[in-house]
């Protein structure tokens, strides 16, 4: 077989080499691409592929998995024996409860349900609470069974059309909130159960806010899973802003924010394909729908705002593996002003992104440090910081290695 042959997946074992092709060419990237993106030549990646270079060492082979977007190490390295999902956190202990009430099947109602604007106003707590919490999960996971099975009964108890729309959007609302809680936990259908109830709950409440917060998220699960899943992230998020964009003359700041945010993600999904152009165009045009917004306008459940576009530059920049630029980017954008705590973790992480992409590992780990200051549980659920922060265990500067070890044991990398 020529060495510029694909192997067949099927022919096992595989070595690393023939897996890191093969992964390659499912996502449609030539040598020269992936070579670009790994600061190495192309000759490089045909020797590492062809096995005249040796599986490279820890860093290398994590950082070929985030270009290729490699879920599972194993995938990757073939070691079945040690899977490692790098995009997957620790089951938080309130996900039994949490999951319990999203399966519970209750036919029978044993007391009055709550009203849906007495459901609305307990929610708008909830998302507050979760925004201002360093331990976001531990208080949205005590505050989700009950809220869940109150909004699945109003819906049940509900004799009136517009009553019944009503707590539809409630409970669409509450599974959004129950996205954030699961994501990044090693329950992906539940997840996924949760992100289609949500959206079949607003559509039938009718109601573009609700419709838009779930699409917003459904459009997240999707590009989450993979390559494969780009276009129906792109299919949720466009065919969502044809719906809202007729409504937005008249409509309420939440409705032209969460449009805003659905333009975004578009630009995001766009970046992580490759595409600059699209990406900053999208960009661009989520910037001028933040810019009609009041100036200290923070939408409840995606924040969106003036404030975040800042962060939002970073992002694109870096999955576009545009190191310079994510720095740049980084330098402009003011995470003060990011209300939500757990938001503002997940810029420091993006930024950490981008130093390390721009050789500043040093600073890379000081924005990472700053994200377990803000939210210490967004960290230890994100994938990328994980993966910086093994990267940098195995750094040349002792100094490096142990403050990764620091961070490491502070996220909980090193638990049982």
């Amino acid at each position: 077989m020529s060495s510029d042959a694909t192997p067949d997946p099927l022919d096992h074992p595989l070595v690393f080499g023939q897996r890191m092709q093969v992964l390659r060419t499912r996502r449609g990237m030539s040598r020269t691409v992936l070579a670009g993106l790994l600061d190495k030549s192309p000759s490089w990646v045909k020797q590492i592929e062809n096995g005249t270079l040796h599986t490279p060492g820890l860093p290398m082979i994590l950082r070929i998995a985030e270009v290729l977007r490699v879920r599972d190490l194993a995938e990757l390295t073939g070691d079945q024996s040690l899977p490692v999902d790098l995009f997957i956190g620790p089951g938080h202990a309130k996900l039994p409860a949490v999951r319990a009430a999203i399966d519970a099947f209750p036919l029978a109602a044993d007391r009055e349900a709550p009203s849906p604007a007495y459901l609305s106003a307990r929610l708008e707590s909830a998302w507050a609470a979760r925004h201002s919490a360093p331990n976001h999960r531990e208080v949205i996971g005590g505050l989700l069974p009950v809220l869940l099975r109150d909004a699945q009964l109003a819906v049940r108890q509900a004799d009136r059309a517009a009553e019944r729309r009503a707590a539809q959007a409630v409970l669409a609302e509450v599974y959004s909130l129950s996205q954030f809680f699961i994501a990044y936990q090693p329950d992906s259908a539940l997840l996924w159960r949760v992100a289609e109830r949500g959206m079949v709950a607003a559509q039938e409440s009718e109601d573009p806010h609700a419709i838009g917060v779930a699409a917003w998220l459904a459009a997240q699960a999707h590009r989450d899973s993979g390559p494969a899943h780009f276009e129906a992230a792109d299919a949720v998020t466009l065919e969502t802003l044809r719906y809202l964009t007729p409504l937005l003359p008249d409509a309420t700041h939440d409705v032209r924010a969460i449009a805003g945010a659905l333009r975004f993600e578009a630009g995001y999904t766009a970046a992580c394909r490759g595409d600059t152009g699209t990406a900053w165009g999208y960009w661009d045009t989520a910037g001028k729908v933040a810019e009609r917004l009041p100036a200290d306008y923070y939408h409840p459940v995606t924040s969106f705002s003036r404030a975040i576009m800042g962060a939002h530059a970073v992002t694109v920049a870096v999955e576009l593996r545009a190191g310079g630029e994510s720095v740049r980017q980084a330098a402009k954008a003011d995470s003060k002003t990011i209300r939500s705590r757990p938001r503002r973790a997940r810029h420091r992480i993006e930024e950490a992104r981008g130093y390390q992409l721009d050789g500043q590992s040093e600073t890379a780990l000081a924005a990472l440090d700053k994200a377990f200051e803000a939210a210490p549980e967004t960290i230890r659920y994100n994938g990328y910081a994980r993966r910086i922060i093994l990267e940098e265990t195995e750094s040349k500067s002792p100094a490096h290695r142990r403050r990764a070890a620091e961070l490491a044991v502070k996220i909980g990398m090193l638990a049982a």
